[in-house]
C-alpha cells in the first residue's frame, strides 16, 4: 500500500481539549514491559489552538530565543507533544514515554508563524521499526493555519525492549570530528523543572535524581528538545524565514553541566554540535538547511 492510500486510509480522531491530555500522561509514564511494538492508527487532531503569549515568553527565555512577533519551530514542537503522548499513552500501544529514548528529530518551518495565529494541530505513529536495541517509532507532526502547512516535523524514538518482526534498521549516522568548542554552557541543576514548566514534558528523569538513578544516569538529564533549541536558538539572527533542521541525540546532557558548543556554515546553512565541554565527543549534532 503507498504513503498517499495509507494516509488515506488513517482516521482522524479529533481531540476537543488539550487539557483532557492528563490521563494519556499518566498512562504514558507506565513501563509496557518487553512486548511487541504497538502503535496507534489513527491520528490525533487538535483544533483552533491559540497560542499563550506569555507562556511562549517564558519558553523564549528558558531557551534562548528573543521574543518575536513570529515563534520558533521548536515551540510549534511543543504544542504537538501532547498529542504524542497521547498516542504514546492509548491503550492499544505498547510503546510508553518511559523507556522511549528520543534519538532523532527533523523540522520544517514553512513559513513564518505569528503567535496570534490559530492552529490545526495533526499528529499520527508510523509503522514501527526493527532495531537491534529494541523497535523504532516515527510520531509525524503536521500544523497548519487554514489550509495551509506551516511546520512539519517527525520525531523518532527507540523504544528499547519492545520488537518487531524482520531485519533491523540502522538510524543515520551523522559525521563527527572532534574540535575545540566556540564556547561553553553551563547549565544549572535546576534547568529540568524550568524547561517543565514551559514544555510540559512530564517525564521525572528530567527533574528526579531518584527517577533518574532508577534508569541508570547519575543525575536528571536536560530534555533534548530543550538542547535543540538553545542550539537553534544560538543561529536565530541568521535563520530565513523557512528551513528544516535535523538532529541526531547522542548523548544525554546531566544536570548541572558544563557542554560545549561550535557551528559551522555550509551551503547556505550550518552545522552545529553540542559537545563535552572538551570537544571529544557529541551530545547533539544538527544540520540547519534553507
Amino acid at each position: 500500500m503507498g504513503a498517499d492510500t495509507e494516509a488515506t486510509a488513517r482516521r482522524e480522531v479529533r481531540v476537543t481539549d488539550a487539557s483532557g491530555l492528563r490521563t494519556a500522561f499518566v498512562r504514558a509514564m507506565m513501563p509496557a514491559g518487553r512486548a511487541p511494538a504497538r502503535v496507534p492508527s489513527h491520528s490525533l487532531v487538535l483544533e483552533h489552538v491559540v497560542q499563550d503569549p506569555a507562556r511562549l515568553a517564558a519558553y523564549d527565555r528558558v531557551c534562548g530565543f528573543t521574543l518575536r512577533d513570529s515563534v520558533p519551530p521548536t515551540w510549534l514542537h511543543v504544542l504537538a507533544f501532547p498529542l504524542h503522548v497521547r498516542l504514546l499513552g492509548a491503550q492499544d500501544s505498547t510503546v510508553r514515554l518511559v523507556g522511549a529514548v528520543h534519538v532523532r528529530n527533523t523540522m520544517t518551518l514553512h513559513r513564518p508563524v505569528g503567535v496570534g495565529e490559530a492552529l490545526r494541530i495533526e499528529v499520527h505513529a508510523e509503522a514501527p521499526r526493527p532495531h537491534v536495541k529494541g523497535a523504532l517509532v516515527d510520531l509525524v507532526g503536521a500544523i497548519s493555519v487554514h489550509d495551509e502547512t506551516v511546520w512539519t516535523g517527525v520525531s523518532t524514538y527507540l523504544a528499547q525492549g519492545s520488537h518487531v518482526a524482520g531485519d533491523p534498521v540502522d538510524l543515520p549516522r551523522d559525521h563527527f570530528e572532534p574540535g575545540t568548542p566556540q564556547g561553553l554552557w553551563r547549565l544549572k541543576g535546576d534547568l529540568g523543572k524550568r524547561y517543565k514548566a514551559v514544555s510540559g514534558d512530564p517525564n521525572p528523569i528530567h527533574t528526579s535524581r531518584v527517577m533518574a538513578r532508577a534508569f541508570g544516569f547519575p543525575r536528571p538529564l536536560i530534555h533534548g528538545m530543550w538542547t535543540h533549541a538553545h542550539a537553534l536558538a544560538q543561529l536565530e539572527s541568521r535563520l530565513p524565514d523557512a528551513y528544516t533542521a535535523t538532529v541526531g541525540f547522542a548523548r544525554p546532557v546531566l544536570l548541572p553541566g558544563t557542554v560545549g558548543y561550535r557551528t559551522a556554515a555550509h551551503d547556505g546553512g550550518w552545522d552545529c554540535a553540542v559537545t563535552t565541554k572538551d570537544g571529544a565527543r557529541p551530545h547533539l549534532l544538527m544540520r540547519v538547511e534553507p
